[in-house]
């Protein structure tokens, strides 16, 4: 990544962050949920880079999130930034343990392992009172640098926060991905076998892939928290890991910031289909995946992708 993508990365969310206090709260707060679920699309990329589709990345972001609530309420932690990274020191710790087992796994068994796993954090979730049951539990306000913002300043605050936590995943996973690690994720795709031959542990480096990818869904599910300050076993349910899945499809795996436009455009067109069409919203969104499928296979990273080399070319002429 080049200082000058980095410059213009930084201005951008500079910008975005500048302009915050005069736009609509409910804008703010739709960006900033849209921002958590990029966090943990941007872990999926990782994954799917190597040929790893999980179905079950609920499992972390729930993780993560009711860490933010059972922090504060068991242990009176309002801390945002402290929140957040035990929210992502969790859900590493739930992902380390449990890639011992997922690592062992390709294709369909470890897309459906993954799902169980997280199936079976719903079902704990749901069946146990002091982890709020059914009804979840209540998030109490973070508190930002000592000081307790109320009504817009919260919203404001953890907006910032956001983008923060946004721009170092940007600079962390592109790092990562530029690595030997990430580098090798095509040659585990497509033959694992002569991977080996190099010396290397394919199981050790999926291990690797799934705690960091787990790390940044913890951030998401984190954020989340914070942002709707409320958390239920929902968030560890099936059809939240589909929604990852469907942004992923939809921002594709080739760039880390199409993660976040692809976030923001799943938030964007289902606000719209709920309001058009509170009984079949999920038919709207069926179809802007089937068309996404369709027209844009790769995702609109793709695009992005082809947008960057083109104007290259122009500018080598």
């Amino acid at each position: 990544m080049t200082g000058l993508r980095i410059l213009l990365g930084a201005l951008i969310l500079g910008g975005l962050g500048a302009a915050a206090p005069f736009t609509p709260l409910w804008l703010i707060s739709l960006v900033t949920l849209a921002m958590s679920t990029g966090l943990v699309v941007c872990g999926l990329i990782i994954l799917w880079r190597g040929g790893l589709v999980p179905f079950g990345q609920a499992l972390f972001f729930a993780t993560g999130a009711y860490t933010v609530a059972l922090s504060g309420r068991w242990f009176g932690m309002t801390d945002a930034f402290l929140l957040v990274a035990l929210a992502v020191i969790m859900a590493a710790l739930v992902a380390f343990v449990v890639g011992f087992l997922l690592a062992q796994y390709r294709e369909i068994f470890f897309a459906m392992l993954s799902l169980a796993l997280s199936m079976i954090l719903y079902g704990v979730l749901v069946k146990s009172e002091t982890l709020g049951s059914t009804d979840g539990i209540n998030v109490a306000q973070a508190s930002f640098l000592g000081m307790k913002p109320r009504g817009p300043g919260y919203t404001f605050a953890l907006f910032w926060l956001a983008l923060g936590m946004v721009f170092s995943a940007w600079l962390g996973v592109s790092a990562y991905l530029n690595s030997v690690a990430g580098q090798l994720a095509g040659a585990i795709r497509d033959n694992e076998i002569r991977v080996e031959y190099l010396g290397i542990s394919v199981t050790n480096l999926v291990h690797l892939k799934l705690t960091i990818s787990a790390a940044l869904a913890g951030a998401g599910g984190g954020l989340a928290a914070l942002s709707i300050s409320h958390v239920d076993p929902q968030m560890a349910y099936w059809t939240t890991s589909g929604g990852f899945v469907f942004v992923t499809i939809l921002a594709g795996a080739a760039s880390v910031p199409a993660a976040f436009l692809g976030a923001l455009l799943f938030e964007i067109v289902r606000t719209i289909a709920v309001a058009l069409l509170p009984g079949g919203w999920q038919l709207i969104l069926g179809s802007v995946l089937l068309l996404t499928i369709l027209f844009v296979p790769e995702g609109l990273g793709s695009l992005m992708i082809r947008k960057r080399a083109a104007v290259a070319e122009k500018g080598a002429a």
